[in-house]
């Protein structure tokens, strides 16, 4: 950033706004221009191409002078600009994701090369599982030996996923905001931070009904003249966000007991649509739900399915 804030100063004239196309370097590049006093903006990136995409020859420096007239016409559309803590939480989600993926795939990938031998693992459960490994291939030495190795890794990952795990969890024990969103159904330590996170400022969404569009949970829509289809979710925005909250709505929906005006209103759109589509509404539903609890500081009524003062 440094070598920017010096080009910018020594151009000779007052730089009016900058425009950053949204990407993984643009939040770290927005904050030090923001502090080296520049107006800086983050556009977004669909938005970009499409405006951008009747230029015959893509350079850096055609993309360069198109994003300027974007901006010096203001047909752009901006994107938040995440504080440090909404990135540092982000990271951490992201980082045991990983760990968790990691460790799913060193088990496959163990159950794969035993299979191979007539040896299969069967349902067991994570603690036990090195234990039934090692049974498996007792008095087989080169099994054995891959055994070892393997089991070492998910030791190795195992902890470290755990260590993150209990991270996110202390992280939300001692937010506010994510003890109160978590008071509606559905929704877990994970799906609280991961929302938060994402939103980061609740007030940069002027209606709570605008947070499902925000991650694209809301339908497509094409019309001209007498054609007029409506397709399917966008699939626009934080797809982490989006994931966690079809998430929430399935385990709504199948695995909480207790009944509540919201599962109701989810079952019904279900007899209607389809199972797949009522989990995809429940989630808008949930995201808009969210965000007012936010806004207002409310918790979630089960009774009636509204929220109430904390």
């Amino acid at each position: 950033p440094d070598a920017l804030v010096e080009f910018f100063e020594t151009l000779g004239f007052a730089v009016k706004q900058i425009g950053l196309e949204a990407g993984p370097l643009s939040q770290w590049l927005h904050a030090a221009l923001k502090r080296a006093g520049f107006e800086t903006v983050l556009l977004e990136t669909r938005h970009v191409k499409a405006a951008l995409s009747a230029m015959t020859v893509k350079t850096d420096r055609k993309d360069a002078r198109g994003i300027a007239q974007l901006i010096r016409m203001g047909w752009f559309r901006p994107v938040h600009a995440k504080s440090v803590d909404a990135q540092e939480i982000r990271a951490l989600l992201i980082a045991r994701k990983q760990l968790l993926g990691r460790l799913i795939d060193v088990e496959l990938s163990i159950r794969g090369i035993l299979r191979g031998f007539g040896l299969k693992v069967g349902p067991v459960t994570r603690k036990n599982f090195e234990a039934r490994i090692r049974e498996l291939v007792a008095g087989q030495a080169t099994l054995e030996r891959i055994a070892a190795a393997m089991l070492s890794a998910r030791s190795a990952l195992k902890a470290e996923y755990g260590r993150l795990h209990k991270a996110v969890l202390a992280t939300v024990r001692d937010d506010a905001v994510c003890r109160r969103l978590m008071t509606v159904p559905g929704v877990g330590p994970l799906v609280a931070i991961t929302y938060k996170s994402a939103i980061d400022d609740p007030n940069r969404i002027t209606k709570s009904k605008s947070a499902g569009a925000l991650f694209g949970l809301t339908p497509k829509k094409y019309q001209s003249g007498e054609k007029d289809v409506t397709g399917g979710i966008t699939l626009a925005g934080d797809e982490i966000v989006r994931t966690v909250l079809y998430e929430a709505a399935n385990v709504l929906l199948s695995r909480i007991t207790r009944f509540s005006k919201l599962k109701r209103w989810g079952m019904d759109v279900a007899k209607r649509r389809g199972s797949k589509r009522a989990k995809v509404a429940l989630a808008r539903k949930l995201a808009v739900i969210l965000h007012r609890i936010w806004v207002d500081g409310t918790t979630y009524r089960w009774a009636d399915a509204g929220p109430i003062a904390a």
